[in-house]
């Protein structure tokens, strides 16, 4: 699972085919709620806002 901004999401996804060896489904934190979790709040390769979730 990968927490990232725009600008790190191509990287993410490339990561995650890697180690996984299938396409992830990407996920607008802006768009979704969660009632159980809570997005960290930047990115995880920066600083900055966290907006996609690839899992």
């Amino acid at each position: 699972m990968y927490c990232v901004c725009k600008e790190h999401l191509e990287i993410a996804i490339d990561e995650f085919v890697d180690e996984y060896e299938e396409a992830p489904d990407v996920v607008d934190l802006g768009e979704t709620q969660f009632s159980a979790w809570t997005p960290p709040e930047h990115c995880q390769e920066c600083l900055k806002k966290a907006q996609f979730l690839v899992v």
